[in-house]
């Protein structure tokens, strides 16, 4: 079943066509990634979606509703969390203080206390620092923070852009192992991403973006042994 459907994207940045009649699912359950070089249009991808920037056209379905206009903060109560690109913390509040807003959909506290305390079993080293202000941790300690951040609202769909981008290999592993241990516990994820080998090796499904227009999809052990994606992305 399709939980996210996207038909016929168009976005405009005054007379350049940025996205140009892009459509494709994400199925309830999956990874799903979308790979492309540097300005093929997969971050404009994201920020429509979520109505960060206007359409010039097309139509976007999530649950069976049509959010194609829909107000990105009232989403995230439909159940779609996205983690920006550049990681977007509050950098001068506190760990905790940065998971609290990403609740902020929800009522219960004790609730909210409970998944804390999942986030913080997930990645312990957030709980060490929780009172730590969150713009002094590194690179790789932020982005843990933005994912744990969008997962406080208990997504049904997880939108992920470059995840990877500036982290060390040591980083963009954890944080690989973990985009798959949120898939495998039930949150559905559109990954945004440079990294095509790391992606595509957790990917069910990947679309290929050039120059706006998708040109290529597949599972992503397809892909990973397509030839020409290997010559375009992966270096070989």
């Amino acid at each position: 079943m399709a939980l996210l459907t996207v038909e016929d994207l168009q976005v405009r940045y005054g007379l350049i066509q940025a996205i140009r009649g892009v459509s494709f699912e994400v199925n309830e359950g999956e990874v799903v990634a979308l790979i492309g070089a540097n300005g093929a249009g997969k971050t404009t991808i994201m920020h429509s979606i979520c109505n960060l920037i206007p359409k010039a056209g097309g139509k976007v379905t999530f649950m069976d509703k049509d959010i194609t206009n829909t107000p990105a903060h009232k989403l995230t109560y439909m159940g779609v969390a996205q983690v920006p690109e550049g990681r977007r913390i509050f950098q001068e509040l506190t760990v905790a203080e940065n998971l609290r807003l990403g609740a902020y959909t929800r009522k219960s506290k004790a609730e909210i206390n409970a998944s804390m305390e999942e986030m913080y079993e997930r990645f312990p080293i957030l709980k060490e620092r929780s009172k730590q202000i969150a713009g002094t941790l590194s690179g790789g300690e932020q982005q843990m923070l933005a994912t744990t951040r969008a997962l406080m609202s208990r997504p049904k769909l997880l939108l992920m852009d470059e995840p990877s981008m500036g982290l060390s290999p040591l980083f963009v592993n954890i944080i690989f192992d973990m985009i798959k241990k949120v898939n495998e516990e039930g949150t559905t994820v559109l990954l945004v991403e440079q990294n095509a080998k790391k992606a595509l090796s957790i990917a069910n499904r990947a679309y290929v973006l050039e120059i706006g227009k998708m040109v290529k999809t597949g599972t992503g052990k397809e892909l990973l042994e397509d030839d020409s994606i290997r010559k375009a992305y992966l270096g070989g």
